[in-house]
């Protein structure tokens, strides 16, 4: 079976065999009392990768933004949610509501917008916290990043990004969105640059955990009030070792698997637009196939998998969509049979 729905972009898998051996997998211990082995090195190693001053691990995004929208709540902030963002931020920041911070959305990508709302809260004594995701798969490209980060330094807040997606593809050596959009910024208040960064690294980078990078100061602060810190258990010695064989790959081969996947990428949509079949996702390798409303989405599904090719089926007759995840380990031939099934299978079933 080709396998078109696993978000592991670069094939960076870890073995056991692969990593070096650990004693145990965790201490027994919070991350507040003592770090699992590894884990200072790993978030040095990321905060220069990810062009911040400081980072730390956490277990999950959701365990992150849970604690540090809880903790940003106890300013006076009003939450301004980018309509693209990613779910799991979205959850967390359900404790900066709970906590009687107001929260609106505006459109995907609308800085002028953002500016309006800014403009408006300031003007009733609340700081802006700016939630946007670096990349939103299936768009063609990614938010005006840098407006929102001067947008929020101008109005005295930050901008919180979700850069799961970017981690390891995009930006210098796969550094993501600071790097790529230039958002290291000077000393803006004493909490250092108003641009704080959450990523997971199991897609490109393969490994169960989380990062949270930002200033310094602001990482200091998050350490000494983070609850998820004292209260639940750090990433496993096993993780934070994916993660450290993730950062050697990447130091030593990251470009080349880039521009592999760059080259599938390309070799998808081009074999698409041959076909007359509409695409979406830009030069990302999470690519969107829309469905007109008379297409029948399982049975293509179905229809594809008896031909070998895994893809995922999203939205409802009318939004239906099939998605194809692009690794750098597929082949060409992978790609041309993959648009040979699709191209064959939408026509039979047109």
């Amino acid at each position: 079976m080709l396998d078109f729905t696993s978000a592991l972009y670069l094939d960076m898998r870890h073995p056991s065999a692969a990593m070096e051996p650990w004693a145990s997998l965790t201490l027994g211990k919070p991350a507040a009392l003592e770090q699992p082995p590894g884990a200072a090195g790993v978030a040095r190693e990321l905060a220069v990768l990810l062009g911040c001053e400081a980072a730390l691990l956490l277990p999950s995004t959701l365990h992150l933004y849970w604690d540090l929208f809880a903790m940003l709540a106890g300013e006076a902030v009003a939450l301004l949610i980018d309509g693209g963002a990613y779910p799991i931020a979205r959850w967390g920041a359900q404790q900066a509501l709970s906590r009687g911070a107001p929260v609106q959305v505006f459109r995907h990508g609308d800085a002028a917008g953002l500016a309006r709302l800014v403009r408006r809260w300031r003007a009733q004594g609340r700081r802006p916290l700016v939630l946007a995701d670096g990349y939103s798969p299936g768009s063609e490209h990614p938010p005006p990043l840098s407006d929102y980060a001067d947008i929020a330094a101008r109005g005295g807040g930050w901008l919180v990004l979700d850069d799961t997606q970017p981690l390891g593809l995009l930006g210098r050596q796969g550094g993501g969105s600071v790097p790529l959009h230039g958002l290291a910024r000077p000393q803006q208040s004493r909490y250092g640059t108003p641009v704080l960064v959450g990523a997971s690294l199991a897609k490109a980078f393969g490994a169960p955990l989380a990062v949270l990078a930002g200033s310094a100061a602001m990482l200091g602060r998050f350490e000494e009030r983070s609850l998820v810190r004292i209260h639940a258990s750090p990433p496993s010695v096993a993780a934070i070792a994916a993660a450290r064989r993730a950062l050697r790959i990447n130091a030593a081969c990251g470009g080349a698997l880039r521009q592999a996947l760059r080259r599938r990428v390309q070799q998808f949509r081009a074999g698409l637009a041959a076909a007359g079949i509409a695409c979406c996702g830009g030069m990302f390798p999470v690519q969107v196939v829309p469905l007109a409303p008379e297409t029948n989405g399982p049975a293509l599904l179905a229809a594809l998998r008896s031909d070998g090719v895994l893809a995922l089926l999203q939205g409802h007759r009318g939004t239906a969509r099939l998605t194809f995840l692009l690794r750098a380990g597929h082949s060409a031939h992978d790609v041309a049979r993959a648009v040979a099934a699709l191209e064959h299978h939408m026509k039979e079933l047109a």
